[in-house]
């Protein structure tokens, strides 16, 4: 997510040439860091401390029914089978599954971008001067210097975005969020009642209907990514036993920047006076304000914005990179979009995403009501990663299956009851998707459905079929070319 242990396939055969070549080491414990970046932020702490001490609950649950059948499965297809997740399920459905896997791991971050880099200007703006956080110009301006200067970071190579997106964890998640929950220990220390019940009456959220189980499976997609770094597993030194131990790390720091953070917030800062909208950086002034040390806000925005950077040059090295790897085997893509730069870098692919992620960037500027449509949008593309989750999980029970003696560093335990609870969780919070949440507000529900369910359908199956209808012979790379890249 790379080479294919099958030895008919000679573009597979290739690929472990390449990687004897390669210079550019990673450490386990950088692959579980940007592994960490690229899942866990600080930015949903605000609004699940607004549900107290069952804001654990609403973590655990579906890290039990999600992140932990994602985490183990793809530790065994990575130790086993280099190439990500387009290589397993290649080999454990066949290569077009395979293809519209990494397609759907692509096209997730389409969106991804903007949502990300919206929360950028604004965390920038709240440093800078609030007002413009509700600027569209502000906010498309920094989309577009942003992503476009994380293209020539990520053109660069891997080994420079293992090491940004390493500093960005620290510097703008680890070090803050410690900072946070400190500060709410400090607080309960000195006295303090904390603004949120804690008792073990207070652990179960109140059930509201279906918008609980919204809530919950809405969690399931805050561990999404767990797998995407897969891709530089050929960067390890030692992938059968590294791979695993980076993943294990990354799952233990993602549980706990998200629980702990959360609960230090909702100690210090009544429910009520919570900001949603206001975010992250609305929280940290309240807590900095109860120890009279606000002038630290503006220093947590920019190491806010650091953490969110890295997260972005980690979504960017991977699934590109998936996407031309199987696309040079197979001739998926023109051979435009399969070009690499000097440093080996699919720098085509990040530019024609970049082209789509300043269109949507200049709607903040020219629509006025752009959020509500951005939303669904964002709903569409969760969907569509969704898709690659249901895939992976059946290649891991068919690979398994039909190739048992295969070397793999790590075996994961109760694998087919581990890919059954974590093909129902990512279909139930697919279905659940489809469910118009309460910002939709009176529209009709029906017609919720169908742009919701057309988009869906257009972005994550239309599209990669007729890029393979479409595809010719001469888009084929050769091995050699492969190898040589």
């Amino acid at each position: 997510m790379s080479a294919m242990d099958v030895p008919a396939d000679d573009a597979a055969a290739a690929v472990p040439k390449a990687k004897a070549r390669a210079t550019h080491w990673i450490s386990w414990i950088a692959l579980a860091m940007m592994t960490t970046s690229s899942v866990a932020s600080l930015r949903a702490a605000p609004t699940m401390a607004v549900y107290g001490l069952a804001c654990v609950f609403l973590y655990l649950v579906p890290a039990i029914v999600f992140l932990l059948p994602t985490s183990l499965v793809s530790a065994e297809l990575a130790s086993g089978w280099d190439g990500g997740v387009y290589n397993w399920v290649s080999l454990g459905i066949s290569k077009p599954m395979g293809f519209l896997a990494v397609w759907c791991q692509f096209a997730m971050t389409i969106f991804y971008y903007p949502s990300l880099l919206g929360f950028v200007a604004s965390t920038l703006a709240y440093v800078i001067n609030p007002s413009l956080a509700t600027s569209g110009v502000w906010t498309a301006l920094v989309i577009v210097v942003v992503y476009w200067t994380g293209v020539w970071v990520s053109s660069r190579g891997t080994s420079g975005v293992a090491g940004l997106a390493s500093m960005g964890l620290i510097i703008g998640t680890l070090i803050p969020g410690v900072v946070l929950v400190i500060l709410g220990v400090v607080f309960l220390g000195q006295g303090n009642t904390s603004a949120a019940p804690m008792d073990s009456s207070h652990f179960l959220p109140a059930w509201a209907g279906l918008s609980s189980l919204v809530l919950i499976v809405n969690n399931f997609l805050s561990y999404s990514g767990m797998e995407m770094n897969a891709v530089h597993v050929g960067s390890l030194r030692n992938p059968a036993k590294e791979f695993p131990k980076a993943m294990f790390l990354a799952m233990g720091l993602v549980l706990l920047i998200f629980i702990l953070p959360a609960l230090a917030i909702s100690w210090v800062v009544p429910a009520d006076q919570l900001s949603l909208t206001a975010g992250v950086m609305q929280a940290f002034d309240a807590v900095f304000a109860e120890f009279n040390t606000q002038w630290l806000t503006p220093i947590f925005g920019i190491m806010l914005v650091a953490a969110s950077l890295g997260g972005m040059l980690t979504w960017l090295a991977g699934p590109s990179k998936g996407l031309l790897l199987i696309s040079r085997e197979e001739g998926y893509l023109p051979p435009y979009l399969q070009a690499l730069n000097k440093h080996g870098v699919q720098q085509n692919i990040l530019v024609t995403q970049g082209i789509v992620t300043t269109i949507i960037a200049l709607g903040y500027a020219l629509i006025p009501d752009v959020s509500s449509a951005y939303w669904i949008f964002s709903v569409i593309t969760t969907q569509v990663y969704l898709i690659m989750y249901l895939l992976m999980f059946v290649a891991a029970i068919r690979l398994r299956r039909n190739d048992p003696d295969h070397p793999r560093g790590y075996r994961a335990p109760m694998l087919v009851g581990m890919c059954g609870v974590g093909f129902a969780a990512s279909l139930a919070a697919l279905l659940v998707g489809f469910v118009p949440p309460s910002q939709f507000g009176g529209g009709n529900p029906f017609v919720y459905f169908l742009i919701v369910g057309g988009g869906a359908l257009g972005l994550g199956l239309l599209v990669p079929f007729l890029f393979y209808r479409l595809r010719k012979p001469s888009w084929k790379q050769s091995s050699t070319e492969v190898a040589g890249s």
